[in-house]
């Protein structure tokens, strides 16, 4: 009997789990699931055999939909979306080696082991708790067939009067809605595909001649960077914002000393709390790149990116710094880069910080050595793409600025390393990865704009920025996707040309800034930098 009984609890578990965190509450499992009668009365009228094989079958598939709402709970709490079936599967080994990254080898072998062996349970205890209780139905025929009517009576009873318990309806469908959901999932997304090909063949400034583009930045040291994770919660949120925006305003105010001044605004990011490539290419490509599948597309197309345009120009030496690549990057085409410098490719001696390859402080440090410091042989001026990791999750543990003079090959970071928090600490604290977010994102501005500070002239114009919002735990579950970003120049005419976008002076913006989709900025800059428009269609 008790085995029964948790069999039963079980599928009914399965058949109304949410698909969010926030879900998880006793009312969700306290419903009458129509999945439940309807299958009942089906298994009542088959002969043996035909019912023990869809008992099974049914079962299987059942636990196939819970993975996949796991799978949206995990999804929706990090990335603040559902997970895409067709898509999303070569995320999985990104966030296995994110945890080993974070974890170690050892406990990130040992957690995969255990979810594949949980998986495997579900698959089997799911069957067969499904051919069990088809098999007590078969055994009691009369009783069963009375019981299911009366289930069936008080499921369309509640349904038809809108009866809920705690705000939950108690008739659910939820399993049905979610099978719908995702096959619309699956439709959507093969739709898409066609769509956006059409969509990413059409390009303002794809004829637009070498001479046209960017005029007015000619003989400019343009630095384009993304700091990993940067978004407007570390701005605005109670916790996390006082000491970003004090680091924010006192590097305004120490960049101003020094000559340079900024103007801020906001981006809303095309993905959230992951997927940073996303929000790359998006900004970039000035096409909305929220997905794997349109992401491929625009790698493989020859839309004109922004970096790109200053390659094509013909007046700029083009370069990127990327201390997170660490394998071959064939999107180095699509971006425009004579060169790249990856992971393996700075020198670095010191230790790895969580996912971060290397501090900021040091990568900044290795592009002003081995390229800012250099002028191009060929009498161009520059254009960089500079990728900063240091704020990237689980934000433990977090570098520490030292001595420009005193970075070496990075060897001195290895007591800071040492005595930082362990990412097992923060992972599983909400409130303290909020505050060591909040000191992540410190440390890279002031990283950045102290190398500014540092080593920029009146030619350096700097454009910085976020790829994401962190996750949702971070951030909270209804955070917006937006993103600071800002533009730095001594050069007034530079800010002067921006002046019609009404952003905010210095480099924290206004909760009022104005916020304009992150595939918007591309051709707001083109223009507002003197490119001519000349569009190449599909």
């Amino acid at each position: 009997m008790a085995v029964t009984v948790l069999a039963a609890a079980l599928v009914i578990a399965a058949l109304v789990l949410p698909n969010t965190v926030v879900g998880l509450r006793p009312a969700k499992f306290v419903r009458i699931p129509a999945e439940a009668v309807i299958g009942a009365a089906v298994m009542l009228a088959l002969p043996r055999r035909p019912r023990v094989v869809l008992a099974a079958v049914s079962g299987a598939a059942l636990a196939a939909m819970t993975v996949l709402n796991l799978l949206d709970m995990g999804f929706n709490q990090y990335l603040g979306r559902s997970f895409n079936v067709v898509l999303d599967w070569s995320l999985l080994g990104d966030a296995q080696s994110y945890l080993e990254d974070s974890l170690g080898r050892t406990a990130t072998l040992a957690a995969t082991a255990g979810l594949i062996v949980v998986v495997l349970l579900l698959f089997v205890l799911l069957a067969l708790s499904m051919v069990r209780l088809s098999n007590l139905l078969a055994r009691h025929t009369g009783t069963s067939t009375r019981g299911t009517l009366v289930a069936g009576v008080v499921w369309i009873t509640c349904s038809s009067l809108g009866l809920q318990i705690a705000g939950v309806p108690v008739a659910s469908d939820r399993t049905a809605a979610a099978l719908k959901i995702q096959a619309h999932r699956v439709a959507d997304t093969l739709r898409d595909e066609a769509e956006f090909r059409k969509v990413a063949r059409v390009d303002a400034f794809g004829n637009t001649p070498d001479a046209q583009l960017l005029p007015d930045l000619r003989g400019k040291d343009m630095i384009f960077t993304f700091i990993e994770s940067y978004g407007r919660s570390a701005i605005e949120d109670p916790i996390i914002a006082p000491g970003v925006d004090r680091t924010l305003d006192e590097r305004t105010a120490a960049l101003a000393k020094a000559g340079f001044h900024a103007r801020s605004g906001w981006l809303t990011s095309a993905t959230y709390g992951g997927s940073s490539w996303l929000g790359h290419s998006t900004t970039m490509s000035g096409l909305w790149v929220n997905n794997q599948q349109r992401y491929r597309t625009v790698m493989a197309s020859d839309h004109l990116s922004l970096t790109k345009a200053f390659e094509k120009t013909g007046a700029f030496d083009t370069v990127g710094v990327m201390p997170g690549v660490q394998k071959a990057w064939p999107e180095q085409s699509f971006y425009g880069l004579n060169k790249v410098y990856n992971a393996f490719e700075l020198g670095y001696k010191g230790p790895k910080f969580s996912w971060s390859t290397m501090p900021d402080q040091y990568a900044l440090q290795q592009y002003q050595e081995r390229v800012h410091s250099k002028k191009p042989a060929d009498g161009k001026a520059r254009m960089s793409l500079l990728i900063l990791t240091s704020s990237h999750q689980p934000w433990a543990p977090i570098p520490k600025m030292v001595g420009w003079d005193q970075l070496g090959d990075g060897s001195v970071f290895k007591g800071i390393q040492a005595a930082g928090n362990k990412p097992a600490d923060i992972i599983a604290d909400t409130t303290r990865s909020r505050q060591e977010y909040g000191k992540s994102v410190q440390y890279s501005v002031t990283a950045l704009t102290q190398w500014l500070e540092r080593y920029g002239d009146k030619d350096t114009v700097l454009v910085f920025l976020g790829d994401h919002q962190p996750i949702a735990r971070v951030s909270g579950n209804h955070a917006s996707r937006d993103v600071p970003v800002a533009i730095v120049a001594k050069d007034p005419k530079v800010l002067d040309k921006i002046d019609g976008w009404g952003w905010t002076d210095g480099l924290r913006p206004a909760h009022d800034a104005p916020v304009w989709k992150m595939s918007a900025f591309r051709d707001r800059f083109l223009t507002a930098f003197g490119s001519t428009p000349h569009p190449k269609r599909g």
